[in-house]
């Protein structure tokens, strides 16, 4: 499956897709990155007159990246119209993300089994700084199964 192929099949539009483009995919690995536009939403109350990226759309970026991404390359468009779900995060911060930065995330399988995908994240910054890290799980669910 072509990267363009997995950005297509992202369950997500703007506002709320945090997915700019894919660099490098295996069925153990996967390594993206995202542009934090300056006219982003949450950044006009988000400090006010100091604006940083919440943790929570970091978070959010890492798991379409590092979770969701992987997770439809790993089931090879076979999801038919399902979709992953965040069932579990663990992550530490240690950097801001500034309006207009540019992350990479990479992710690192630890298992995918039953439907269930487990990874190792990894967010940087632009000068290859550790913005956060930890883990990130998640289900595959059908569309008409309910949360």
């Amino acid at each position: 499956m072509k990267t363009f192929e997995i950005l297509a099949l992202l369950p997500y539009s703007h506002p709320f897709l945090f997915v700019d483009d894919i660099q490098s995919l295996s069925e153990d690995k996967i390594v993206g990155s995202y542009r934090f536009r300056e006219d982003s939403y949450f950044y006009a109350g988000h400090f006010k007159d100091n604006p940083i990226t919440p943790g929570v759309i970091l978070t959010e970026c890492m798991a379409q990246i590092g979770l969701v991404c992987l997770g439809i390359f790993l089931v090879d468009n076979k999801m038919n119209n399902s979709s992953f779900v965040l069932t579990h995060t663990d992550i530490d911060f240690f950097l801001p993300v500034l309006p207009g930065e540019t992350v990479s995330v990479v992710s690192k399988k630890v298992y995918f089994r039953f439907q269930k995908l487990k990874a190792n994240v990894v967010m940087k910054n632009e000068k290859g700084e550790k913005i956060s890290a930890g883990t990130i799980s998640g289900m595959m669910i059908s569309p008409s199964k309910k949360i």
